[in-house]
C-alpha cells in the first residue's frame, strides 16, 4: 500500500547549525518524487529523516494522517536502496531478495511466490542462484531493488542508486527503475545530484539549495519556467545575458540586450515601475536562432561540434561573453569557425529575471 508523505515545517539541526529550516512539502501517493540538488544541499538528510535514521528537531512528518516523527525505522514499512547496494556477499540472489521476508516471518510458500514474482519483475530470475561477486553492477542494483520492493513497503527510498554505474548502464537502469516503479505503483522518493537522471525518472522534482526548496514541479515545468537563476542554471544548460527592459520607440515594452539588439518583451510580470529596469535573461542554447539579416546579437563562431541531428556552436558576443547555441545541423551547415553570425532570441521561450536573479518576471508560456 502506497502512502502520501507530508512534511510540515520540518527542521533539522546539527548542534546549533540549522541545515533544513522549516521545510514543507507534500508527496502524492504512488508518485515518483525526486529530491535534486548539489552536494550538501540537504536532500540525503531529508531522505534519512523519512527513513528514521535522522532525528527531527521541529515540525511534523506524516504518512497519510499518521505522524511518524518518533516512530522507529523498523515500524515505518520502508524499502531502501543505497548507493553501495548493500547486498550480502555470502548469499545468492534468491537468498538476498528473500532476506527481508524471512525477518518478517512471512510463510515459506508466500515468500517463495513473492520472490519469484519480483525476480521476474526486475528481470533477474535467470540469475537466482548466482552469488553477488558473479553479477554485474546493473544486476547487483536490480537485486537491491528487488529486495527493497518484495516486502511490499509503503514507501521506497532511493539514495543516489546509480552513481556507481558507468554512463550507459546508468541510462539503462534509470529506465528500468521508472518502469518497475510504475508497475508496482509505490510512492518513491529518489535522491540525486544528476539533473538528467531526475528529468528522466521523475513525476515531480524538488530542486534544493542550502536546505531550502527552490522549486517543485514536473520536469517540463522546471525546465521551461525555472523559478530563479539557480534553478535555470542547475537544470539543463542555459546562457545568462544582461539586458534592460525599457520602452521602445513605438511606446511598446522591449528587452534590449548587448549591441542595441531589442525584441518585444512578452509575458513580463512584476516589473518595478515604468522606467528602464536591469534584468537577466536565461536563454537555452536551442532558443537562439540564426538570423539571416542584421537583427540579432552579433557574435563570432569560436568552434562547432556536429552531433548528427543538431550542431553545437560556441560563439563569442561583442562584449566578450561566450554563449552556447544548438541548431539543427541543416540550418548551421554553412557556419564555420571565425565566421560572424547574428543570433536572434526566441522571446516566447526565454525566462527573464530581476537583477538579483531570484524572481522570475516571465509569465508561464503555453506548453
Amino acid at each position: 500500500m502506497s502512502v502520501d508523505i507530508t512534511f510540515r515545517n520540518i527542521v533539522k539541526k546539527y548542534g546549533e547549525t540549522t541545515v533544513i529550516p522549516e521545510l514543507s512539502l507534500e508527496i502524492r501517493k504512488g508518485e515518483f518524487f525526486t529530491l535534486l540538488g548539489p552536494s550538501g544541499c540537504g536532500k540525503t538528510t531529508l531522505l534519512r529523516m523519512v527513513a528514521g535514521f535522522n532525528s527531527i528537531e521541529g515540525g511534523e512528518l506524516s504518512f497519510n494522517s499518521t505522524v511518524i516523527n518518533r516512530m522507529p525505522p523498523g515500524k515505518r514499512n520502508i524499502g531502501m536502496v543505497f548507493q553501495n547496494y548493500a547486498i550480502f556477499p555470502h548469499m545468492n540472489v534468491e537468498e538476498n531478495v528473500a532476506f527481508g521476508l524471512q525477518n518478517r516471518r512471512v510463510p515459506k510458500e508466500e515468500a517463495r511466490r513473492r520472490v519469484e514474482d519480483i525476480l521476474k519483475t526486475v528481470q533477474i530470475d535467470v540469475y537466482r542462484k548466482r552469488m553477488p561477486k558473479n553479477l554485474s553492477g546493473g544486476q547487483q542494483q536490480r537485486v537491491a531493488l528487488a529486495r527493497a520492493i518484495v516486502i511490499n513497503p509503503d514507501v521506497l527510498l532511493m539514495d543516489e542508486p546509480l552513481s556507481n554505474l558507468d554512463a550507459q548502464l546508468r541510462v539503462d537502469m534509470r529506465n528500468a527503475i521508472k518502469t518497475i516503479q510504475r508497475e508496482v505503483g509505490i510512492t518513491t522518493v529518489y535522491v540525486t545530484h544528476d539533473q538528467e537522471e531526475a528529468m528522466t525518472v521523475s513525476d515531480r522534482i524538488a530542486v534544493m539549495r542550502s536546505g531550502v526548496i527552490q522549486q517543485i514541479g514536473t520536469p517540463r515545468e522546471i525546465y521551461r519556467h525555472p523559478a530563479n537563476l539557480f534553478v535555470a542554471t542547475f537544470i539543463g544548460r542555459t546562457n545568462i545575458l544582461d539586458a534592460v527592459v525599457e520602452q521602445g520607440a513605438d511606446g511598446s515594452t522591449v528587452i534590449t540586450a548587448g549591441g542595441g539588439y531589442s525584441f518585444p518583451a512578452e509575458r513580463l510580470q512584476g516589473l518595478a515601475g515604468s522606467g528602464p529596469q536591469k534584468v537577466k535573461l536565461s536563454v537555452r542554447p536551442e532558443h537562439f536562432e540564426l538570423s539571416g539579416g542584421e537583427a540579432g546579437l552579433r557574435a563570432k563562431v569560436v568552434h562547432h561540434v556536429f552531433l548528427g541531428l543538431n550542431t553545437h556552436l560556441m560563439a563569442e558576443l561583442e562584449n566578450g561573453q561566450t554563449v552556447e547555441v544548438i541548431q539543427p545541423s541543416e540550418e548551421s551547415a554553412a557556419v564555420e569557425p571565425g565566421q560572424t553570425i547574428r543570433l536572434a532570441i526566441s522571446a516566447r521561450s526565454i525566462n527573464v529575471y530581476d537583477a538579483s536573479g531570484e524572481a522570475n518576471l516571465t509569465g508561464r508560456a503555453q506548453p
